[in-house]
């Protein structure tokens, strides 16, 4: 009766046909120690929780349109109120979170943010341009100059080279006057020629200006305040201008080329490379195409880990740029009905401020620190789920006789007095039996061991599903099984 070591870093990869693999990894994210002679080579550690640090209300009609961080200052757009929250200390030391509140900007759609280190431009798209600059006597202005509207409607902004550039919907974009976002000269207009496809978002990668298209990235280099183009040409285009997203070394998106389906692309050298997989191909593809307009995308790095997060209206999915693993994110939350509900990740925004992770909310008017050290979210439960591949022996039955889980144990505390995880199996790969729960350590029992017997014979194949969501420390780092196989079970 054989153990065997069954690999739990598969991350997210659930097939269109679940017996083929029906692989689930909700709130966990793949670990791979950078060390020989570790007590395993892949384990799950436990997504971050959210930790209230402010708020500009209740209401749905105070959900983030976006954040920016200036200078080290984070601003948030809740609403229609453009916030900026400081920072100060008590006299104890403590920190305390106070919201200035900037100015108003109307409208629901999401916004484009870019900075000049001095003047931070917020950009509804296809609507007004904002400049913030808090050291002149005008600290909040919309931009007037008939130059910005002259060659169509603002769309999307970046900074590069002391100007702000700003994409239209006239398959042209244009730049501001050099530090000075507010004045904009109808002149200084360009166009992304190598293809007819329409603009659909910027991006700066390396200090050069790319344009993406609906079907074509074209790369630009700014010589004396004249963006022209390289040469350098990508046969694949954007389809939602908030999912491109520049990470340390690449920048990535959700696209294709001409007539393809959407999936995620990283630019890798002198071309782009996929990094999804047909998992998550297929999730991308159920989508409508105004759905994936809508989807948006974030990075972050916490604890060794890069993650590139992008979220859609059902779903959010992170790439880990370190171990090259998807997992998904979920949110438990009480919905407008008093019903529970599990949604995408709630984060609306994310950008990092005072040495801490921040986001703004997709519910309501929230402002959170993303902490790896807080187990749920704003005192919600977080929902982790775990499903292996399926396990089998050549089409043989085979009899499960016992499963070890290892977890950290010992991470009870006085109000979760003993924590638990909870399994249930699946023979079919789609639907799953009763669960079965067992503790994984109250306070200072660091040895104790998760283990189920005799969990029976399975005909073809097994599929073993671990849920937790008590708010301890989790950490999942092996499993392994006790196993019969042969043609009889024997």
């Amino acid at each position: 009766m054989p153990r065997v070591n069954i690999p739990i870093d598969g991350g997210f990869y659930e097939s269109d046909s679940l017996p083929i693999s029906a692989q689930e990894c909700v709130n966990w994210y793949v670990n791979i120690p950078q060390t020989e002679g570790a007590l395993t080579t892949g384990s799950l550690f436990g997504c971050a929780g959210l930790k209230q640090i402010q708020t500009t209300g209740d209401s749905i009609k105070q959900v983030n349109r976006g954040m920016h961080v200036k200078a080290g200052l984070p601003y948030f757009l809740n609403g229609d109120t453009l916030i900026r929250v400081d920072r100060s200390f008590d006299g104890e030391g403590a920190e305390v979170f106070t919201n200035v509140t900037i100015g108003t900007i109307p409208g629901e759609d999401r916004v484009s943010m870019a900075d000049n280190g001095k003047e931070l431009m917020i950009l509804v798209p296809g609507g007004n341009g904002y400049i913030i600059d808090e050291t002149s006597g005008t600290p909040f202005q919309q931009i007037t100059s008939p130059g910005f509207t002259a060659n169509g409607a603002p769309q999307q902004v970046v900074f590069i080279d002391s100007f702000f550039v700003v994409t239209t919907d006239s398959k042209k974009f244009i730049r501001s006057s050099a530090n000075q976002g507010l004045v904009w000269s109808a002149l200084d207009v360009f166009s992304a020629e190598s293809d007819p496809d329409d603009i659909v978002a910027p991006v700066v990668f390396k200090n050069k200006l790319y344009i993406a298209g609906s079907e074509t990235i074209e790369e630009f280099q700014n010589i004396g305040g004249l963006f022209q183009r390289t040469g350098f040409f990508i046969a694949k285009g954007v389809f939602s201008a908030f999912s491109l997203i520049p990470t340390n070394d690449t920048f990535m998106f959700i696209g294709g080329g001409a007539n393809e389906s959407p999936a995620v692309w990283a630019l890798s050298g002198n071309t782009v490379q996929k990094v999804s997989t047909t998992a998550i191909d297929s999730v991308l593809q159920g989508f409508t195409d105004a759905q994936i307009k809508a989807a948006f995308s974030y990075s972050y790095a916490q604890k060794g880990a890069y993650f590139i997060g992008f979220s859609l209206p059902t779903i959010t999915l992170e790439f880990n740029t370190i171990t090259n693993k998807w997992n998904e994110r979920k949110s438990r939350i009480i919905n407008t009905k008093g019903l529970t509900e599990n949604i995408r990740w709630r984060a609306n925004s994310i950008g990092t401020a005072y040495n801490r992770v921040l986001c703004g909310d997709s519910q309501d008017g929230r402002i959170g620190h993303v902490d790896i050290d807080t187990f749920s979210e704003y005192g919600s439960e977080i929902i982790r789920v775990m499903a292996i591949q399926p396990i089998s022996d050549l089409g043989n039955a085979i009899a499960i006789t016992q499963l070890e889980a290892t977890f950290q144990s010992g991470v009870g505390d006085l109000t979760i007095t003993n924590p638990q995880v909870r399994l249930d199996i699946s023979s079919n790969g789609v639907s799953f039996g009763d669960e079965l729960s067992r503790s994984i350590g109250k306070i200072g029992e660091y040895n104790r061991r998760a283990i189920w017997y005799r969990l029976g014979r399975f005909s073809r194949f097994v599929v073993f599903r671990f849920t937790m969501s008590d708010p301890v420390k989790p950490a999942m780092i092996k499993l392994e099984l006790n196993m019969r196989g042969g043609q009889n079970g024997n």
